[in-house]
């Protein structure tokens, strides 16, 4: 049974987000106002707390978060950002990313990729092509996982498939959260399972695919992954719930990747809504304590220590 607390951010979300993908015209003055308030810096708790470091990769920012107090193992995460490839990074993305470090020991790489409307698709995934292709110098393939949520579960598995056909090596495995794989947004189910989502809506999310991918067909693999060749991607973990509008391309997408040999484990929660493991509620601690076991294994992984989460106010953009 969904908690409490799950109940009232559904509640939030649905008089404050879900205005941002009503309309076409709601998105940008959600827009607008992002790029306002909104800087792709990690918060001071976490910088105080993990030890740190920025470069440039194609003029824009590459973060690489690890454990202050000890070594980092071998372990290489990239972690892509979700926000329907308009909005930045927020706190609670810089969250999980600071706890999978803590806990897992591991260094995470984390690129700050141009977003739409002033850069597009190209700009995009060139950019973070080259930060993976940074990374293959310093990690072994088998060593590294792409972990994304939103957009950035479309840009893990979109990059993956890109390194298949550009004969670089693949990562291990992948966790997607909430991930977007269909972005034609033509499912029947997904028109139905929109009168239950308290934070998406298809008018926005169509405005955004727009934006970001102009002139390219939204069947494209390049824009909607599940149209692709799905036999290149690795174990993959997958977290989508009741009440996302994206739960029927997910489920779609786990089938068809199951059909082609790839080994899926579906986390699909009963009341929740668009990337909730990045929201402070009991579902999400359940939910990270499974990605940790999937990416390090429980007796490798740290115990977890609690986080400030930040404020409500501060979550993270689809």
């Amino acid at each position: 049974m969904p908690s409490l607390k799950s109940h009232f951010v559904s509640l939030v979300l649905k008089h404050s987000r879900k205005k941002a993908f009503t309309s076409p015209e709601g998105l940008h003055r959600w827009i607008a106002r992002s790029r306002r308030t909104q800087t792709h810096r990690p918060p001071p708790r976490h910088a105080a707390r993990l030890r740190i470091s920025e470069r440039r990769i194609g003029g824009f920012p590459v973060y690489d978060v690890a454990p202050r107090d000890r070594p980092a193992t071998g372990k290489r995460i990239i972690y892509f950002h979700g926000g329907a490839y308009v909005f930045e990074i927020t706190p609670y993305h810089w969250g999980l990313i600071a706890e999978l470090a803590e806990r897992l020991d591991a260094t995470v790489t984390v690129p700050i990729y141009p977003i739409a409307p002033e850069h597009d698709f190209h700009a995009m995934f060139g950019m973070v092509h080259a930060v993976y292709e940074h990374v293959l110098d310093e990690t072994p393939a088998e060593d590294i996982a792409f972990v994304g949520d939103s957009a950035g579960g479309n840009m893990a598995v979109v990059l993956t498939m890109m390194a298949a056909e550009a004969g670089l090596p693949r990562p291990a495995r992948h966790v997607l959260i909430s991930p977007g794989l269909d972005m034609s947004l033509s499912n029947p189910r997904t028109h139905e399972a929109e009168r239950l989502d308290p934070w998406l809506a298809i008018p926005g999310g169509l405005e955004a695919i727009r934006l970001y991918a102009p002139g390219i067909d939204r069947r494209d693999w390049r824009i909607s992954p599940i149209y692709g060749d799905l036999s290149v991607l690795p174990r993959t973990l997958l977290f989508t719930g009741s009440r996302d509008m994206l739960t029927p391309d997910n489920l779609a997408f786990a089938e068809k990747a199951r059909r082609a040999g790839v080994e899926v484990e579906i986390v699909h929660e009963e009341g929740m809504f668009h990337v909730w493991p990045l929201i402070d509620m009991p579902e999400a601690r359940r939910a990270r304590d499974r990605i940790v076991a999937f990416l390090g294994g429980e007796a490798a992984a740290r115990p977890y220590r609690r986080w400030n989460w930040g404020p409500l106010r501060t979550a993270p953009s689809p």
